[in-house]
Parts: C-alpha cells; structure tokens; sequence
C-alpha cells in the first residue's frame, strides 16, 4: 500500500504540472485537449475498476458499498469521456481529487500502526484536510459550477450524468473531511487502554472504540 500511495502522490503532481502546461483543457473542457490526456483517463478507467474488483474480493458488500458507489459513477463520466473523445478536459480536472490520496493512504497507515496520538498524525490529518479542501473541494466547485453555466450545450443526460457524479463524490468528500476534522483534531486524545476489547484479523479499534478496517482504499477510513 506505501508504494500505491507514492505512485497515486506522483501521478497526481504530474498531471496537476500538465494541467498547468494545458491551460486550454480549463478553458475549454469540452475538445481542448492534447493526446496524452485521453490516454491519462483511459489509464485511470482501468485503476478504478482493478480498484473496484480488489474491493469485491477483499471485503464485503457491506463493507465497500460506499467506494463501489463512488467507482461506479467515475467510471462511468470517465468512460464517456474516453468514448466520445470529449470532455476530457473536464475529466482531467476531475483527477485531480487524487492529489489528496497520498495523504488519505498516509494518515490510515498511522492509525493502522497506533500513532494517532503523534505529531507525525496530526500533521498528517492537517495536511489531509488542506488537500482535501484544494484538490478536491476547490475542483468539485469550478466543475459544478462549469456545468451549471454550460448546461445549455452539454445533452442532458450528460449534465444528468455528470450533475450525480459530482453530487456523489461532493458528499462524500464533505463527509470525509468533517469526519477527519472531529475526529482527529476536535477529539484528539491518547487512547486508553480498554479490557476485553477484541482485535478480529483485519481490522483494529482506535480511541473512540470504532473499528478500522484493513483496507487500501482512498476513501474508505473506517476510524
């Protein structure tokens, strides 16, 4: 998982650099695009669904309904991007949100190594918050917005399409970081030790008594 993470954390500062290089995917999302980019997307379709189908594998439905969801509705913007050959420069700023995964990934390798009462865990929850408010909050917003304004020149079942993937991965996000936030900075102490308090293989207990699942996803922290 260490590795996946650093190459998510690599990927994404190259396409954040090639987003800066192409100013004309911003300007105009709908053809503006070199070639590489439809490549980039194409390439993220398929990390999204090895991703969705090691989580079928590895975990319960119930456990990873939420990351399918959200795979589902990627894939599917993603793939209509990468079939018309358009709108893959909105497709590109959408991948952006994956520039707060390395610190998603770092921060659940802390709690799953007990060192969430560190300083090195709470720079990371820190950290994760303000990656998540730049990379994906900031994004979501300009995408929602590019939508709205444009709605008059994007068929409906796209901006239908595009309107619930943005809502899905919005709330998700928003959830995220308000769960990261309380849980993490608002209510951050050191964890007691607590009497007959059963580790299962897989998962762990943090200082609020809720599991933490064993699990390599970018959203799925469950502390």
């Amino acid at each position: 998982m260490c590795s996946r993470s650093g190459n998510l954390g690599k990927e994404g500062g190259w396409k954040e650099v090639r987003l800066s290089l192409y100013p004309q995917m911003a300007a105009d999302p709908i053809h503006g695009h070199p070639p590489w980019a439809l490549v980039l997307v194409a390439v993220s379709v398929g990390y999204f669904l090895a991703d969705g189908t090691d989580l079928l594998w590895n975990q319960t439905l119930g456990q990873a309904w939420d990351l399918l969801c959200h795979h589902v509705v990627v894939v599917s913007c993603l793939s209509t991007a990468v079939l018309s050959g358009h709108y893959v420069g909105f497709s590109v700023v959408s991948l952006l949100l994956e520039l707060n995964s390395t610190c998603l990934h770092l921060r659940q390798l802390l709690l799953l190594s007990r060192q969430a009462p560190s300083l090195a865990f709470r720079v990371t929850s820190w950290a994760t918050l303000a990656t998540l408010a730049l990379f994906r909050l900031v994004p979501l917003g300009w995408m929602s917005l590019w939508l709205f304004q444009q709605c008059h020149q994007v068929p409906l079942a796209l901006v239908i399409l595009g309107g619930t993937g943005l809502a899905t991965v919005g709330a998700m996000s928003i959830n995220l970081g308000v769960h990261i936030l309380v849980s993490d900075i608002l209510r951050s102490r050191p964890c007691p030790p607590i009497l007959g308090n059963k580790e299962t293989r897989g998962t762990r207990t943090d200082c609020d008594g809720e599991s933490i699942t064993r699990d390599d996803s970018t959203l799925s922290l469950k502390d």
